[in-house]
């Protein structure tokens, strides 16, 4: 790098090491001059004419909490790869950008500065949007939109009513997660170490009335319709939200649970995949924070239970399920009796059965369920083995055997074995009126309230006369009060719009009686499940989107992010998807034909934080290499999936190459528009089997293994240049052109540049990818790499259609192998023809 700012000094040399004259490649002359010539043309403007096929590339948009970060220039890298490629070949290219800008940082940031959330998030939004122009991100910027504008708001309020009248949206008393500091509900997946995952506090279980999708009743349909996304979808996101949904077949089975002078009989359902073990249960458990378990409890256990039931409060899903944990329980004094052996069980609460799983009660079988035997074991209770693994007595070993094996002391399934056992046992239920076949799900319904300010107002008005009344849609946007800022935005418990009382008094729509307003406000994956949907048609007025054009451009061809979105927002968007599908306004079940996971960017192997020092400011970064130098280091350093250790790559290294690969152009002296047939075969053949390679490795996302084989073709045409054919000849020309178009996926400004210093009009983006003459495919010859003992001693020039022998022989004559072994036998010789030869002495 020269000291001037903005300038990469550059020096060719022939192969001989003579200097030759200087070239000045100035990055920042470049950012200066093309991004007003790309808004000029709508370069990046989709035609949506239909005089090509369409293409939509989206990248998960990002949240305005600043300026863009190093993980946002690896991300957008990668998806404006696939941009820009689909454009070379010939489609029709939609690449919208917009803001998910709705969220708590804005409204802390708000009390903070005594000012209004939007206040913040606008000017956030402006920052960033100056920096992705700069960054040159190829995205259609009439498309732009933010979900914190009414204008985009009011349809996720009107798809909200449109969930409500299929019952698909309600509400219910349930015990939720509550952060103390930031006095809101988190769902399950906000939960971090038992720390709310935004402000690290610990959480605890609160009661409240709460607003739900149903989205447990496309369970199945979200299971099911990933097998289309196989092959297209990351294997582990697929597998992670298969995990997250948790199908599992089994039985419900109903148990009696004995009465008492103060407490009635009581009739209780458990669901369990195992009911071919009922004989093995001991015990009975139930949720200790249900509320089952005080209508249970005896009043001699229940102050127990009372304080057991704070304790657990304290404690986050995973950790009470955790099977590392200290089992711990409070007996209630009931007895719950086997539907099939009539045998009495002890019920106890215990914080290891979360309430919202099943039915919040389990039959404990502990001989055969880990977390069974570790309470059984921790509290003196019986262990009864039914299935024979021909392992030790998990009583002995502490070891419960889930395995398989052959039912025994289980009456009339004893000798079946496990698969044929569970249908049995759920026949001899079924007979007896006492369960029924039935599948679970580990997937909940999603908790969608918010006790905060800046968020979507949840369009529902409550009428003492009429109860719930979905806003009218004449009335939609429900717009959020412009006069509420800093300390008016204060957690207290309740949603800070409660406080806005000529905000929350309105009039029912139904009887023009006195009502209220529902204070909550969604969460901001409700904003973000359907946002590429409203791309579509950002300006349209009628209703979320055009349906006239939502089906010419959905589903979305190629999204691109990161994996931590593996199960929140990607199953929330799919189950969006299905509810639209079903109210007929969309022909796609999915959202997302295929998905491209990118990698983190650290620091000295450590994610980049302000408490590590580690943290690398891309502003300087692109000041000091160049947005083209960034991104190509970004594109470069591995696999897109692949995390990028900034400590490890070479932004200046990068640099110099774009500077060596720009300079080409200088040197061509052959018109525009010449004939390349007449040109120099080798590297006509060079060019047209790196284009070639390139298309493949781009269809499978290798993007950093076409920037090394563009790399090799730029010192290929350098040396034609300097030491060969020159640069009048017409090859030299071609393969240049070639440069500017395949590096047009990865560095705009230079590949623009270069493509103006060809002759051409712009944009290079437009030039279409360079067609590929089959015939020039062919080598003459390939170089074969000849090894002794693993270390390179010859390297030979043999026809590609050698045969291993003949490539035996030639080795073996090698003056260079001969030295090398200096008399020593030969013990193996291993031969892959065309390429390599590696002798093994004696």
């Amino acid at each position: 790098m020269s000291e001037k700012a903005g300038y990469v000094s550059v020096q060719s040399q022939t192969e001989q090491g003579q200097n030759s004259e200087e070239g000045v490649y100035n990055f920042a002359a470049m950012e200066a001059k093309w991004p007003a010539i790309w808004d000029e043309l709508k370069v990046f403007t989709p035609l949506d004419d239909g005089s090509k096929e369409r293409r939509y590339v989206l990248d998960m948009f990002p949240y305005p909490s600043g300026d863009l970060h190093m993980g946002h220039a690896e991300a957008f890298a990668m998806g404006d790869v696939v941009s820009r490629y689909w454009r070379q070949l010939g489609y029709d290219v939609m690449h919208p950008i917009g803001w998910d800008s709705f969220g708590l940082p804005a409204e802390n940031a708000a009390i903070k500065r005594n000012a209004h959330p939007s206040e913040w998030t606008y000017a956030n939004i402006e920052t960033q949007a100056a920096s992705f122009r700069r960054y040159a991100i190829s995205a259609d910027w009439s498309r732009r939109l933010h979900t914190s504008d009414p204008e985009y708001y009011r349809w996720t309020q009107w798809l909200f009513t449109r969930f409500y009248d299929r019952g698909l949206a309600y509400r219910k008393d349930s015990p939720v997660n509550w952060c103390p500091k930031d006095q809101t509900v988190l769902a399950n997946e906000q939960v971090v170490n038992g720390a709310c995952e935004r402000c690290g506090t610990v959480v605890t279980k609160k009661s409240l009335n709460q607003w739900y999708f149903k989205i447990t009743d496309y369970a199945d349909r979200l299971l099911d319709d990933m097998e289309p996304l196989q092959g297209h979808w990351p294997d582990r996101v697929l597998a992670m939200q298969r995990n997250w949904i948790g199908r599992s077949e089994g039985a419900h089975v109903n148990f009696v649970i004995e009465g008492t002078d103060a407490k009635p009989e009581h009739q209780l359902t458990v669901f369990t995949t195992r009911p071919d073990t009922l004989y093995g249960a001991t015990f009975f458990v139930v949720a200790a924070d249900a509320p089952l378990a005080l209508d249970l409890v005896t009043a001699e256990h229940a102050e127990a239970l009372s304080d057991y039931r704070e304790r657990v409060k304290a404690l986050s899903d995973i950790e009470r399920q955790s099977t590392e944990r200290e089992k711990t329980g409070v007996f209630t004094g009931r007895y719950a009796i086997n539907p099939l052996t009539g045998e009495k069980l002890p019920v106890w609460a215990a914080d290891y059965v979360l309430a919202d799983y099943g039915t919040g009660a389990i039959m404990a079988v502990p001989a055969h369920d880990q977390r069974d035997l570790d309470f059984a074991r921790a509290f003196d209770l019986p262990v009864r083995v039914v299935l024979d693994t021909g392992e030790e007595d998990p009583a002995v070993s502490g070891t419960a055997t889930a395995g398989e094996g052959t039912l025994v002391n289980s009456g009339a399934l004893d000798g079946l074995p496990k698969s044929e056992a569970i249908p049995a046992a759920i026949k001899i239920l079924e007979d007896l009126g006492t369960g029924e076949k039935f599948v679970n799900y580990r997937l909940r319904d999603w908790l969608l309230s918010r006790q905060r300010f800046w968020g979507t107002p949840i369009p529902i008005i409550h009428c003492a006369d009429c109860g719930e009344v979905p806003v009218p849609d004449d009335q939609l946007p429900v717009t959020l009060p412009s006069d509420l800022r800093g300390e008016d935005l204060s957690p207290k418990g309740t949603s800070p719009l409660a406080a806005a009382e000529a905000w929350v008094n309105v009039d029912c729509p139904n009887c023009g009686g006195p009502a209220k307003r529902d204070t909550d406000t969604m969460d901001t994956f409700v904003d973000s499940s359907w946002y590429f949907l409203r791309f579509v048609s950002p300006q349209y007025t009628e209703g979320p989107f055009d349906p006239a054009k939502i089906n010419e451009w959905m589903p979305v061809g190629q999204y691109v992010g990161g994996v931590e979105h593996a199960i929140l927002h990607l199953l929330y968007a799919r189950f969006f998807t299905k509810v639209v599908h079903d109210l007929g306004l969309l022909e796609a079940s999915e959202p997302f034909s295929a998905l491209l996971n990118q990698g983190q960017v650290l620091n000295g192997g450590k994610a980049m934080s302000k408490s590590l020092g580690n943290g690398v400011d891309l502003g300087l970064q692109l000041d000091k290499y160049g947005v083209d130098a960034i991104r190509l280091t970004m594109v470069f350093a591995g696999p897109p999936e692949d995390d990028v250790d900034w400590a490890d790559v070479s932004p200046s290294g990068s640099a110099k190459f774009l500077a060596r690969a720009w300079r080409l152009g200088q040197d061509i002296s052959s018109a525009a528009g010449t004939d390349p047939a007449t040109g120099d075969r080798a590297l006509r053949s060079l060019t047209h089997r790196t284009v070639s390679e390139a298309k493949a490795l781009l269809e499978s996302h290798k993007f950093n293994v076409v920037v090394a084989k563009l790399m090799e073709l730029v010192n290929a045409t350098r040396k034609a240049i300097d030491s060969g054919v020159g640069g009048a000849d017409p090859a030299v020309r071609e393969a240049t052109e070639a440069v500017a178009i395949l590096l047009s996926l990865f560095a705009p400004y230079t590949a623009e540049d270069l493509w103006e210093e060809l002759g051409h009009l712009a944009s290079v983006a437009n030039a279409g990818f360079p067609a590929v003459d089959e015939s020039l495919l062919v080598q003459d010859s390939v170089t074969a790499i000849v090894q002794v003992q693993g270390k390179v001693r010859d390297r030979l020039e043999v026809s590609p259609e050698i045969t291993e022998d003949e490539l035996r022989e030639l080795a073996l004559a090698s003056d260079a192998v001969a030295k090398a072994l200096d008399g020593r036998g030969i013990r193996t010789v291993i031969v892959r023809a065309p390429k390599l030869v590696n002798i093994v002495p004696a």
